[in-house]
């Protein structure tokens, strides 16, 4: 312990500090294979044997490193199943708050702005990746926490720990596993959502992106964390972005849900097609009877609006069950008072 102490000190030039209280859980185990590193380099752990550590401290950002997916899944490789990896980045909220201390007033928020265009925007669109990778060759690239976890996710990783530390964010990620077997998903801004269609058959939603890219793979630890709030959405959820809070307030991200209702997949009005995580927290008795029928786009919330997810549940099924009998004017009452609440009362979608 002593020895992966003074590696530590030596590497971040801190002692004493809060840093060494989040790492300490982590270099107790005088037995276990522990490896510090700070590199953005993946031969750097190319080098050791599969399934040979017990845990990897990377006190590099995660910003600096070129390959973000292939480095967290050579971690993985190179652990045993239980293993931790524990490394940090520069979020963007916490890229803002150094950014605007570094600069005086106005140039810092135009300062900001370039900076957020070149090194958030830009890599995430193929016709400008290119280039921005060209220039930087993946340095300093501005991640958002959920972006950075949900890669963890993906990896084959559980997450365990955060916690902020000097203007930085520290995370502790549990192998799990292997890597998911599936396509790196797209960080465009039409977004191919899997979600539980009619009779349970996955379907695939089209909807606007409001949440930073790789979200879809941190739903259950958000739920974890934060539980849900009224209505029925996840609390306090980070993943979504400031402009995306905007677009769901006027269901613009919903727009190109009408394809999913010519391709068959939807009807006008129904129940929320559900991702598997958010589905399992329903009863078995009412996930059965939801998957009778198929999806919609106008969901039966808006006519009731619910507060829990007892009450949302309870919602479907007088809707599932009125349906049932009077397929028209069930939609059709439903549809009514479901735009008195939205363009009379306000309801709003979080």
């Amino acid at each position: 312990m002593v020895r992966i102490v003074e590696e530590i000190v030596k590497i971040t030039g801190i002692a004493g500090s809060s840093l060494l209280d989040f790492l300490a859980p982590l270099t107790e185990n005088r037995h276990s294979k522990t490896e510090i590193l700070k590199t953005v380099d993946v031969s750097n752990l190319e080098k050791f044997k599969r399934s040979s550590l017990n845990c990897i401290i990377n006190l590099h950002r995660t910003n600096d490193i070129h390959g973000i997916n292939r480095f967290f899944q050579s971690a993985n490789a190179k652990l045993t199943p239980g293993g931790t990896y524990l490394g940090c980045v520069e979020t963007l909220e916490q890229r803002r708050t150094r950014l605007f201390r570094k600069f005086p007033a106005v140039l810092n928020a135009l300062y900001y702005t370039l900076d957020f265009i070149f090194k958030r925007v830009f890599p995430k669109f193929k016709w400008s990746k290119k280039f921005y990778l060209f220039l930087t060759n993946g340095r300093n690239r501005a991640l958002s926490k959920s972006e950075v976890l949900g890669r963890l996710v993906f990896c084959g990783f559980d997450i365990s720990e955060v916690k902020e530390i000097n203007n930085m964010l520290y995370f502790k990620a549990v192998k799990t596993g292997p890597p998911l077997e599936e396509p790196e998903p797209d960080s465009g801004i039409l977004l191919r959502i899997n979600r539980i269609g009619h009779n349970g058959r996955p379907i695939t939603v089209y909807k606007f992106r409001t949440m930073h890219p790789y979200a879809q793979y941190i739903q259950a630890y958000v739920f974890e964390q934060n539980d849900l709030a009224e209505g029925g959405k996840f609390k306090d959820d980070f993943r979504i972005t400031k402009w995306g809070r905007w677009m769901r307030k006027f269901w613009i991200d919903e727009i190109p849900m009408v394809w999913n209702i010519l391709r068959g997949d939807l009807k006008l009005v129904g129940v929320r097609p559900l991702s598997a995580h958010y589905l399992s927290l329903y009863t078995p008795e009412h996930k059965a009877l939801r998957v009778k029928g198929k999806p919609g786009l106008i969901p039966p919330f808006y006519a009731d609006m619910p507060k829990d997810l007892e009450e949302i549940q309870a919602s479907e099924s007088r809707y599932i069950n009125a349906h049932a009998l009077a397929p028209l004017s069930t939609d059709f009452n439903y549809c009514i008072r479901a735009f008195q609440n939205i363009f009379l009362k306000k309801a709003r979608s979080n």
